[in-house]
């Protein structure tokens, strides 16, 4: 399996040494150093992120005891508003082992490469939406680990959800305690793995300009079956990533529309910045009102004297 072998200390020492290096670089005033010092403090700003979320995984603001409630609370919760029993859809898979351990291997694997790849593509053929989906992906990544400081326990845990621990069953659990409550097990609401997901679909469509950019549909869609299928959330823990997603881009789209208007009053009261257009309309009007001034000072003189030139 491709898991990054990590720590959180770690993660944050090697993304504070990227982020020295990246301030070195740019006072080294090199240009050819500039591009340099934007890849380091991008690796560091993404490594640090990797820190914060593993630091979150092992550290919860409750104990674990209400980690079953609430779990609890979510499968009532669906089972009222009518959403397809988590069961009843991995039932389907069980009788296959090569799609169950797929799924696992999908589950274990594919949450981070996917997400740098889409990344990198974004840093080096489209820098200038790159910014703005890092951002959102930082914003996304601190709503969900506030969120999962309050302990949940994944479906996989739940006795009364019928479900099979996938992972177990076949070996491939990445978890060191499988038996137990590891506070990195209890991290279910909401899934980063699906709003991840949704968000490289986001990202890839609205950035590309191929008919194929549809297909990134597809990735969060098999996400949120795999997620389901190993038992490790419920649908619930999808659907919030996504609103929260959907939150971070209207508030991002808010921000940009009120700088835009900012901009545009302080180009309207600071002196000297007037629009070109309105520029243009005030200069005709000065001369369109020098030119009648002197058309009817030229009419009001006596026939045969020498005209006077204006202003004299």
């Amino acid at each position: 399996m491709i898991n990054l072998d990590l720590s959180w200390p770690q993660a944050a020492v090697a993304a504070a040494a990227l982020g020295g290096a990246s301030m070195a670089l740019r006072r080294s005033g090199r240009p050819r150093l500039a591009g340099a010092a934007v890849f380091t403090q991008e690796a560091g700003l993404l490594l640090g992120l990797f820190a914060m979320w593993d630091l979150a995984g092992s550290f919860t603001v409750m104990g674990p005891g209400g980690a079953l409630s609430r779990s609890r609370w979510i499968w009532h919760f669906e089972r009222v508003i009518g959403l397809p029993s988590e069961a009843s859809l991995q039932r389907v898979f069980l009788p296959h082992p090569l799609l169950v351990q797929f799924f696992n291997l999908y589950y274990d694997s594919l949450h981070f490469p996917v997400l740098l790849s889409c990344l990198a593509w974004l840093f080096v053929w489209h820098r200038d939406s790159y910014r703005r989906w890092r951002t959102t992906l930082v914003a996304l990544t601190g709503l969900c680990l506030l969120i999962q400081l309050v302990p949940v326990a994944p479906p996989r845990m739940l006795p009364q959800a019928g479900m099979v621990d996938t992972a177990v069953l076949y070996h491939e659990s990445v978890y060191t305690n499988v038996a137990g409550f590891n506070a990195d097990q209890l991290s279910a609401m909401p899934s980063v793995h699906v709003g991840w997901a949704i968000l490289i679909a986001a990202a890839v469509i609205s950035t590309a300009r191929t008919k194929w950019r549809w297909l990134a549909v597809l990735y969060p869609m098999m996400t949120t079956l795999a997620v389901v299928v190993t038992a490790n959330h419920f649908w619930l823990d999808g659907i919030v990533a996504g609103l929260l997603l959907v939150i971070v881009l209207a508030v991002q789209a808010g921000v940009r529309r009120l700088g835009l208007r900012v901009s545009r009053f302080r180009d309207r009261t600071v002196p000297g910045s007037a629009e070109p257009e309105l520029d243009l309309a005030v200069d005709l009007a000065v001369d369109l009102a020098a030119a009648s001034r002197g058309q009817v000072e030229l009419e009001c003189q006596p026939r045969g004297t020498t005209p006077r030139a204006p202003g004299n």
